[in-house]
C-alpha cells in the first residue's frame, strides 16, 4: 500500500514584517511536518493571501482545494487552525461533512484533532463557533474603533470632487472645487436642471473626478446633495451588517449616522448649499439615492427609443393650477440635445427629443388591452384557479415546512443534551458549554418562532368565490391601478416620427400609437 496523500491548507499574511505568517515559512513548516510522518507523503500546498477568513467566498485557493478533494487527488488535509480553516460554524462542518464522506479527513495541529475520528463533530463544533464569537468581538471592536475615531474627525472614504481625502483628512483641491461652484451657481442662481448643467460641463471639456468628460444628471445631484461641500461631514452612510459575508449596504438608520458640523473648509456656503436642497425638493426631484428612478412608477424603464435604444428617463412638471404631472422622455436627448456630432467627432444627442405624458403612456396600455377579445369570465376562472392550486400548493410546501422546523428543532435539544453530557464527561470545559448553551437556545428559540408563525399561515382560509369576483373586476378593468397595467406591459418604443408601439407580455402583437401634442410635447 502506497503512501498516503496529503494537502496542507494555510491563510497567509500579505504584511511584509509579519514573517510568521508568511508562505515561504509556511510552506517550511508543512513540508517538514508532514516529512516526519511515516507513511505520509506531501501532495501540495493550498494559500490564500491576505484575505477574510470569515468567507470562502472568494478563497480561491480554498475552493480549488475542495475541488481537488472531490476529484480524490488526495486523502487528508492538514491545517493549523481551525480559525485558519472556517470562521464560519456552517461553512466549517457543512465542508468537514463532506469530505467526511469521502473519506477524506481535516487534521487540525493545535487541537490535535481528527475529522474522521468519532466525537469529532461535537468538538468541532464547539471550536468553530467559538472561532467566530472571536471573529464577531473582533469586528464589534474595529467598528467601535472606528466610530470614535470618526467622531473625533477623522476621515473614512476616498477623495471625491473638489477634496483630497488623505490620512483621514480632508482638503480643498480648487481645480475639483471650481467645478462644484459652477455646478451649484448654475443648478441655484441660473435655475438651471441636472441634464442641462452636465450637458453644458460635457460641452465645456470639465472633467469628472475619475477624468472622464460624460457628466450625467445623476453624478450632478449627488454632487449637490453631498453635505461636505458646505463644510459637514456625515459618516457611515454605507455599513456591513453582516461579519460574516462583509457586503456593504447604504445605511437606511439600522445604525446612527456620525455627523460633525462645519468639520473642514466649505467650498460653497451653507445658504447655497441649503438653497440647492430646497430648489431639489420643490423641482420634486428628489427620489432619495439620486440614482433614477428604478422601478418607482409603473412605466419605468419600459420605453425604449426606438433611436439611440436608452430608455426614457422621467420629471415631475407643475401646471398654472399648482397640481403636478409627470413626463418621459429619452435619456440621451435629455442629456445631451439633438443629435450631432460634438467638438472631438463624436456622435451625441437623440432625436426623439419629445416628450410623453404619464397618462397618455398609461391610456395606451388601457387601450392595447381592451383591444384584446378575451373572455373576461373564463379568464377570471382560471386565474382563480392558480391562484387557489398556488395557495393549496404553498399550504401543503408550509406544512412540510413546519414538520422540517419540528425535526430541526428536535436535533438541536438533542445536541444540547449531548453537549450537558460531554461536559460533565469533562470533555468540554465551562466557558465552551456557556458558549454553546447560549447558542442552541437563541437557534431553539428562532425554530419555535419560526413554526408558530408557519402554523399561523397554514390556518388561514380563502374564499374561492369572493376571490373569483375581485379577480373579474380587475380584468374588466374596473378596479385595476396603474401597477396593474405596467405589469402587464413588455415595453414601449418611442420613435422620432412620435409613433410608438405598444406590447404586452407573452403576447405577439404589436399596437401602434401616434402621439398628438395633447400626450408629447417638444422640449423648449
Amino acid at each position: 500500500m502506497g503512501n498516503m496523500k496529503v494537502a496542507a491548507y494555510c491563510r497567509v499574511s500579505t504584511d511584509k514584517e509579519d514573517q510568521a505568517n508568511s508562505f515561504e515559512s509556511q510552506q517550511r513548516y508543512f513540508r517538514e511536518y508532514i516529512g516526519r510522518q511515516p507513511g505520509w507523503e506531501l501532495y501540495g500546498i493550498y494559500a490564500d493571501e491576505g484575505i477574510t477568513g470569515t468567507s470562502t467566498k472568494k478563497r480561491a485557493a480554498f475552493n480549488r482545494m475542495i475541488q481537488d478533494a472531490r476529484l480524490r487527488r488526495f486523502d487528508l488535509i492538514v491545517t493549523k487552525e481551525i480559525s485558519r480553516f472556517a470562521r464560519n460554524t456552517l461553512d466549517s462542518l457543512a465542508y468537514t461533512r463532506e469530505l467526511k464522506r469521502m473519506g477524506i479527513g481535516v487534521f487540525f495541529l493545535n487541537d490535535n484533532m481528527n475529522t474522521l475520528t468519532e466525537d469529532s463533530e461535537m468538538l468541532l463544533a464547539i471550536k468553530a463557533t467559538m472561532a467566530q464569537e472571536e471573529s464577531r468581538s473582533t469586528s464589534a471592536r474595529v467598528k467601535w474603533g472606528q466610530t470614535r475615531r470618526m467622531e473625533q474627525g477623522v476621515v473614512f472614504g476616498r477623495s471625491l470632487l473638489g477634496y483630497d481625502v488623505q490620512h483621514g483628512k480632508m482638503t480643498v483641491n480648487q481645480k475639483g472645487a471650481e467645478i462644484v461652484r459652477l455646478i451649484f451657481h448654475k443648478y441655484v442662481h441660473e435655475r438651471k436642471g441636472a441634464a442641462v448643467i452636465a450637458r453644458e460641463l460635457r460641452e465645456a471639456g470639465y472633467q469628472t473626478l475619475t477624468g472622464s468628460t460624460r457628466w450625467r444628471n445623476t453624478v450632478i445631484l449627488k454632487i449637490l446633495r453631498n453635505e461636505k461641500y458646505c463644510g459637514d461631514l456625515k459618516q457611515k452612510k454605507t455599513i456591513t451588517p453582516d461579519y460574516l459575508t462583509h457586503q456593504k449596504k447604504y445605511n437606511r438608520g439600522e445604525e446612527e449616522f456620525v455627523f460633525l458640523k462645519d468639520h473642514h473648509e466649505p467650498i460653497v456656503s451653507r445658504e447655497l448649499w441649503e438653497e440647492a436642497q430646497r430648489e431639489i425638493a420643490r423641482r420634486d426631484l428628489d427620489g432619495g439615492s439620486g440614482a433614477g428612478h428604478g422601478s418607482r412608477y409603473p412605466l419605468s424603464g419600459k420605453i425604449k427609443c426606438g433611436q439611440c435604444g436608452r430608455s426614457f428617463v422621467s420629471k415631475s412638471r407643475r401646471r398654472k393650477d399648482g397640481s403636478r404631472y409627470r413626463v418621459w422622455r429619452c435619456g440621451t436627448a435629455a442629456a445631451e440635445g439633438k443629435r450631432r456630432m460634438d467638438p472631438a467627432g463624436n456622435g451625441i444627442g437623440c432625436d426623439v427629443g419629445y416628450q410623453l405624458r404619464d397618462e397618455a403612456g398609461m391610456e395606451m396600455v388601457r387601450q392595447s388591452l381592451r383591444m384584446l377579445e378575451l373572455d373576461t369570465g373564463a379568464v377570471a376562472r382560471s386565474i382563480t384557479r392558480i391562484v387557489m392550486e398556488a395557495v393549496q400548493a404553498s399550504q401543503d410546501t408550509g406544512r412540510q415546512d413546519v414538520q422540517g422546523l419540528k425535526r430541526e428543532l428536535e436535533q438541536v435539544k438533542a445536541k444540547k443534551t449531548a453537549m450537558l453530557d460531554a461536559f460533565f464527561a469533562g470533555s468540554i470545559a465551562a466557558d465552551d458549554l456557556e458558549l454553546m448553551n447560549s447558542q442552541y437556545s437563541r437557534r431553539m428559540a428562532e425554530l419555535t418562532e419560526k413554526i408558530a408563525a408557519a402554523e399561523k399561515q397554514e390556518s388561514q382560509s380563502w374564499d374561492a368565490a369572493a376571490l373569483e369576483q375581485d379577480i373579474r373586476a380587475i380584468v374588466n378593468g374596473e378596479t385595476a391601478s396603474d401597477d396593474f397595467y405596467g405589469r402587464l406591459l413588455d415595453h414601449i418604443t418611442a420613435y422620432p416620427d412620435r409613433h410608438m408601439e405598444v406590447r404586452l407580455k407573452l403576447l405577439p402583437t404589436t399596437w401602434t400609437y401616434r402621439l398628438e401634442n395633447k400626450a408629447a410635447s417638444k422640449d423648449g
